[in-house]
């Protein structure tokens, strides 16, 4: 039995729905918070187990009779480390052999400008290695579906306004990371193995605009934006402050090239080459035109 935590999240699902393509449902299983919300999973014919990361005698029980999980990153960043060395210890204790971690791709272990983001996804690996069962750390670096974010919807009328100076990413899809990881999950020979997920190629922002404008057709300009004028530009379009607060620190991350680690990796778990940055900005940005 694999066991997916986070199921109804994006990546939690496409994982699962990865899986379904290759073994039949009644061996997956899917941990929510929320039982109501994992309705389309139950239709599926997937065991739903109600558990949450910070509750640890609720994640025992939702343990039991699996053999590997899949341990997304939790996206509350309350005690985010407590929460998932939790899961750690409930599924040792329910009799898990394999835990499969989202951790994180990055050059900045100990010096990382977002802290509260790579603190603990180091933390986590740490324990995980320590911990007695088989691991295996899929180090994730950033997905391209993060650049909307970044960009905003009319980037093609704005230009590409961010504080990223000449920082550069290997972006991949997170539907390739979750191809991946279901690969991982159902494959062998990934006991105690470390990947870094991403992909061979690296964009900086100026890139990402000059891929716009092929795809546009027009000139799109990239602003290397002061810090203070971007945080102030996105504080008049309403953006809540939490999100600027993460948006600008990673912004300033990227350009400090901490995510600045391509890999072949990804493109060996999935035998074949990642779906390329270009075809993720046609789909998303153009596909209505």
């Amino acid at each position: 039995m694999i066991l997916v935590t986070g199921a109804t999240g994006h990546f939690g699902g496409a994982v699962i729905d990865f899986l379904l393509q290759k073994v039949p449902a009644n061996q997956v299983a899917a941990l929510v918070r929320d039982e109501a919300k994992a309705s389309g999973l139950k239709e599926k014919g997937i065991s739903i187990r109600v558990g949450n990361y910070h509750d640890y005698p609720s994640l025992v029980p939702a343990f039991k009779g699996v053999d590997k999980v899949l341990l997304v990153s939790s996206s509350d960043h309350s005690d985010r480390a407590g929460q998932q060395i939790n899961v750690i210890n409930a599924a040792k204790e329910a009799g898990v052999k394999h835990i499969i971690y989202t951790s994180v791709a990055t050059n900045a272990a100990t010096t990382s400008v977002i802290p509260l983001i790579v603190d603990s996804h180091i933390a986590t690996a740490n324990y995980l290695k320590t911990s007695g069962l088989t691991y295996t750390l899929l180090n994730n670096n950033l997905y391209a579906d993060v650049l909307p974010m970044f960009l905003g919807e009319k980037v093609v009328e704005t230009g590409v306004f961010i504080p990223g100076g000449e920082g550069r990413v290997p972006y991949a899809s997170r539907l390739d990371m979750a191809e991946a990881a279901a690969n991982v999950l159902t494959g062998t020979g990934h006991d105690n193995k470390e990947y870094t997920i991403a992909s061979d190629i690296t964009y900086s922002f100026a890139d990402i605009a000059q891929l716009l404008s092929k795809l546009a057709d027009k000139q799109v300009a990239y602003i290397d934006a002061p810090k203070d004028a971007y945080t102030d530009t996105l504080t008049k379009a309403g953006v809540p402050q939490e999100y600027i607060g993460v948006m600008s620190g990673f912004a300033e991350a990227i350009k400090k090239n901490e995510f600045n680690l391509p890999g072949s990796e990804l493109e060996k778990l999935l035998g074949r080459k990642p779906a390329s940055l270009e075809s993720y900005l046609q789909k998303t940005f153009f596909s209505r035109n």
